[in-house]
């Protein structure tokens, strides 16, 4: 095997491995220990005792996978024993972490004894709510998840078997599909006898390939009726009745061939003599049985699929096992079946054929990725997989009746699912939830953008806002059957150039700006031929939209400008403002002036703060706003300072309902503790929720660093004090960016 550069170093760096156990609870108190340990900690026991199922209400176990191995068959190493693999099994770890929130402990067990391992397992049962056999070898393999799930009330899953069967089946599906087969017609041979290799036999038929139409090698060659040499009973259970006799022999005429054997093991000669449309699936690991190259030199109508990264068509596990034990264990599966795994293929074969999302587009190098040969199965990063097939393998254990917790509202668990993707993920959640209840006009004046085709869509889809695009039609339409899009009616194109409100629009800006020096002409000229921004805020202005979004291909101010000089501020307001949403994993924090205001005086301080507050409402956060300096309650007497205190004045008598304290630090803005210990006078009782800074500079500077450094996720920017709501993107915003903003963009429509 390869070595990789950095390997050794990424593993002994800093805390050593890959892994490690964070408490869930505080523990900074003697009360904290009291209810961690001794004496609190008896409570939840006795209650266990009581009732064994308050163990999923008391303790981690229904979020809990042991990661089981024995080392007998690690990666492409072979049996390297236990501790060898640990290395591996954290790495397993790590992904049922990374893409499904599923807490891991890796248990390596020094033994090849089928039988201790099996006893090890019982042993473990109540401790984890879900077992993941890793790397154990075939045949052993077989027998102790049979046994295991004879024998256990808890899902059982073998990852190298099963994971590799489902995604290869998914994309097996999707293949065929593609070269207009039936499963049922092909012919298929299957190189390989281990535990993948039976397992994906196993599904093939399950989905609907003939028995008689699958034949299986080993080393030895064909698995055929009466043959004896290197035999075993799981095997036994492939022997057909063939006079077939080598590999070479099998793949003459062949529809597809798996493998998962070895390097080489498919030669060109093999790939010339099969069926028309070969479908080829090379999963050896590290290197495949036959690279995309080697095949695709021997005939052009090719459709292969490998192991690896760097070649289309991936066939990964971390597309299932990451998904499958999530919806297994939010239904407390007491296996999982047949009907499970099968659930698992439909619903990856499915999401292969819808648009992939621009995110996982730019994480492989801003390749664009459409249903073809060339994309067959979705990609490891793909982030719609949890949502897809964790449902998916809920309501299949619901229908099969393995689930001992039934989901009541599937709508409402696809939403916790994707709360665990992120806190933003959650918090946007709501805002399309509230968007889709009255959704609204949405001009964009870059309509002819991909992104904003793209999110358009979306839009419409998801019955969030009805878009209205800005641009040449003929420009748009191109584009749009260009990136195979259909918006079946939803869409609305305006062509400035042919509106047959153009004058009007004309008129009305002469009228707004003809003591600015715009004259008629150049008013006409403006909407009709320079500025489709100018054009979107007349259309709100004239209520033929309802709100704007703008930005994705200009600066900021490109977008500030047109708006305040068509729609402007509100009544009373000395200036708009911006803010920006930042959610950590413990909570959620509003941020302004981040975007507008350079030099703030007192007045537009407490104008941001009352925004920032009505905004906040928007989102459903009750409002507590700090006021911050860099002094406390008065501890600093520089003119800076003073402003700040003089704003918090402003916002007390002009909004005395509002939480609202300051001047203060940003320590003491959002420490408890603080607060309570040294200013126990503070209005502010506990940690803000809205920050509100003493000028442009140290917002946006916290703003990004609490970004790019302090992991939080940031929603916005968000406009606040326009006449009618406007809304701006950022330069490379990508489609959920774009989605996001017009949520926020309907919403703020709803309540203006």
């Amino acid at each position: 095997m390869a070595k990789i550069t950095g390997a050794l170093e990424y593993h002994s760096s800093g805390r050593k491995g890959k892994i490690e156990v964070i408490s869930s609870k505080p523990c900074l108190t003697s009360r904290d220990l009291s209810l961690a340990y001794s004496p609190g900690v008896a409570e939840p026991c006795l209650e266990i005792e009581k009732n064994p199922e308050d163990a999923y209400k008391y303790t981690a176990k229904g979020n809990l996978v042991a990661v089981v191995s024995n080392g007998t068959a690690v990666l492409g190493l072979g049996n390297i024993g236990a501790l060898a693999g640990k290395p591996v099994m954290e790495g397993k770890g790590v992904l049922f972490k990374r893409f499904a929130d599923i807490d891991v402990f890796d248990i390596e067990l020094n033994s090849e004894d089928p039988d201790e391992i099996i006893r090890a397992c019982q042993l473990l049962e109540p401790t984890f709510g879900g077992i993941n056999l890793e790397d154990i070898k075939a045949p052993e393999c077989f027998y102790i998840e049979e046994e295991l799930k004879k024998t256990m009330n808890i899902p059982v899953f073998h990852d190298d078997q099963h994971g590799t069967a489902i995604i290869s089946s998914a994309a097996l599906i999707n293949a065929l599909e593609l070269i207009n087969k039936k499963i049922e017609q092909i012919r298929i041979v299957v190189n390989g006898a281990g535990a993948s290799a039976i397992a994906c036999a196993n599904l093939a038929i399950s989905l609907g390939v003939k028995r008689e139409n699958l034949i299986m090698c080993d080393t030895k060659g064909v698995i055929y009726q009466g043959r004896s040499e290197g035999m075993n009973k799981y095997k036994e259970r492939f022997a057909v009745d063939t006079p077939l006799r080598t590999l070479e022999e099998a793949a003459n005429g062949a529809d597809v061939i798996f493998g998962l054997s070895s390097k080489g093991a498919f030669t060109p000669d093999m790939v010339r003599k099969m069926a028309a449309n070969p479908i080829i699936f090379a999963m050896a690991n590290p290197d495949p049985e036959i690279t995309p190259e080697e095949a695709h030199a021997v005939r052009g109508d090719v459709l292969i699929a490998t192991g690896r990264s760097d070649y289309p068509n991936q066939v990964n596990n971390v597309l299932g096992f990451p998904f499958i034990f999530r919806g297994a264990l939010d239904v407390r599966a007491t296996t999982i079946n047949e009907e499970m795994k099968k659930a698992a293929v439909f619903a990856l074969a499915e999401l292969a054929r819808e648009e992939c999302p621009e995110s996982v587009c730019r994480a492989y190098g801003n390749v664009k990725f459409s249903f073809g040969r060339d994309y067959i199965i979705p990609k490891p990063f793909d982030p719609r997989a949890l949502l897809r097939v964790a449902p998916a393998i809920a309501k299949a254990a619901m229908d099969s009746g393995v689930a001992r917790q039934p989901i009541a509202d599937m709508a409402k668990y696809v939403e916790h699912l994707e709360s665990l993707q992120g806190k933003a993920k959650e918090t946007m959640r709501l805002i399309i939830n509230k968007a889709k209840c009255d959704p609204k006009r949405i001009v964009f004046p870059e309509g002819d953008n991909e992104k904003i085709l793209r999110a358009a869509q979306i839009l419409i889809e998801e019955g969030i806002a009805k878009p209205i695009l800005i641009g040449n039609r003929d420009n748009i339409n191109a584009k749009m059957e260009e990136l195979g899009l259909d918006f079946n009616g939803g869409i609305t194109i305006i062509d400035p150039s042919n509106f047959n409100k153009s004058e009007e629009y004309a008129q009305e800006l002469f009228s707004l700006r003809q003591r600015k020096g715009l004259t008629l002409s150049e008013a006409r000229r403006i909407l009709t031929r320079k500025s489709r921004t100018h054009f979107g805020c007349m259309m709100v202005r004239q209520g033929d939209a309802d709100t704007l979004l703008s930005g994705i291909d200009t600066h900021y101010h490109e977008t500030i400008r047109p708006a305040l000089e068509v729609i402007g501020k509100q009544a009373g307001l000395s200036s708009v403002h911006g803010l920006y949403m930042m959610v950590f994993k413990k909570g959620t924090f509003l941020l302004a002036d981040t975007t507008v205001s350079i030099e703030p005086t007192a007045e537009e301080l407490a104008e941001t703060a009352i925004l920032a507050a009505e905004t906040a409402r928007m989102f459903d956060i009750e409002p507590t706003i700090a006021m911050l300096s860099f002094s406390n309650f008065g501890s600093g007497q520089h003119p800076q300072a003073l402003k700040v205190k003089k704003a918090t004045e402003i916002v007390k008598e002009k909004a005395p309902g509002l939480i609202i304290d300051g001047e203060m630090q940003s320590d003491t803005a959002v420490v408890t503790e603080i607060l309570q210990k040294s200013f126990p006078f503070a209005s502010l009782k506990e940690a803000a929720n809205i920050l509100i800074f003493p000028d442009l500079n140290s917002g946006n500077i916290c703003y990004k660093l609490l970004h790019h450094l302090g992991g939080a996720e940031a929603i916005g920017p968000i406009l606040m004090g326009m006449k009618k709501p406007v809304h701006v993107l950022q330069r490379g915003d990508d489609v959920d960016d774009i989605v996001n903003m017009a949520a926020i963009a309907v919403v703020d429509a709803q309540i203006s």
